[in-house]
């Protein structure tokens, strides 16, 4: 595989939640800009409309990253006051669970039970999706999540922000160019919080933080032909896969997992 498993700041758990936050609010702003909210809107029209589900379970949401804007996208859609979407993680974000399940939107839920994407639970039916996660995952936790859908006849959707095209090298050259890109984003994080104000343009640990994480995961990114490989042997007659790649503002990949109608 292209893919390499190396190490993202975000992934230990010592990592401190309040940067880790910092880093989300600014994922969120780069989902935004690069469209992914209309994308996966797109995706999971597909998925609910061809598995006439009207309930979407995301795995490893963390923070929400941009479902709960996909999630508005979809309900503004004719028949969109049907859909549900339960947002899961196996550390929940109780801070932004709180704040979800607390919020106006009933349809909209994070559950505080912890969610193993390996093992999700039957009672979760639904679309699943995971939206820029799916990298962290090793090949092996990979395939078996993806098997773990189709065994369950579960409709599922990866989306990842890059698709891993271009030479690794140029990944690490990118370095620099994501480090100064905070500076440009951070405006636009919501909320902005005075940390995130001070250890952007003060004491810049965010921007050295955002910069290594952003280029590893273009580098843990599955290319098209590294999905086709965790496939190999998935296909069957009941569930069809289905990957490529979005094009616009950036080059975005994307798997879809389909049930079969019997």
């Amino acid at each position: 595989m292209k893919r390499i498993q190396l190490f993202e700041l975000e992934d230990y758990p010592w990592f401190p939640h309040w940067l880790r936050a910092c880093l989300t609010r600014l994922m969120v702003v780069m989902h935004n800009l690069l469209g992914t909210p209309a994308d996966i809107a797109a995706l999971l029209t597909k998925a609910l409309r061809h598995t006439g589900q009207n309930t979407i379970v995301d795995l490893c949401s963390g923070g929400g990253g941009p479902m709960r804007e996909v999630f508005q996208a979809l309900q503004a859609q004719p028949g969109g006051d049907q859909l549900r979407l339960t947002l899961t993680d196996l550390y929940p974000n109780r801070e932004v669970a709180a704040e979800v399940n607390s919020g106006p939107n009933p349809a909209l839920t994070y559950r505080l039970v912890p969610v193993d994407a390996l093992q999700v639970p039957a009672e979760l039916a639904g679309v699943r999706t995971m939206v820029g996660s799916f990298h962290h995952m090793s090949p092996a936790t990979a395939r078996r999540i993806l098997q773990h859908a189709r065994d369950s006849r579960q409709a599922i959707c990866i989306y990842e922000m890059s698709d891993n095209s271009l030479p690794i090298v140029l990944w690490w050259a990118s370095l620099p160019m994501i480090f100064l890109m905070v500076f440009f984003l951070t405006p636009f994080a919501r909320p902005l919080t005075w940390k995130q104000l001070v250890f952007t343009y003060l004491l810049p640990v965010i921007p050295l933080c955002f910069a290594w994480d952003g280029a590893v995961s273009n580098a843990r990114t599955y290319t098209l032909e590294d999905l086709g490989q965790l496939l190999a042997g998935l296909e069957t007659d009941g569930y069809k896969w289905e990957r490529g790649c979005i094009t616009g503002r950036a080059k975005k990949l994307y798997l879809l997992g389909l049930p079969q109608q019997s």
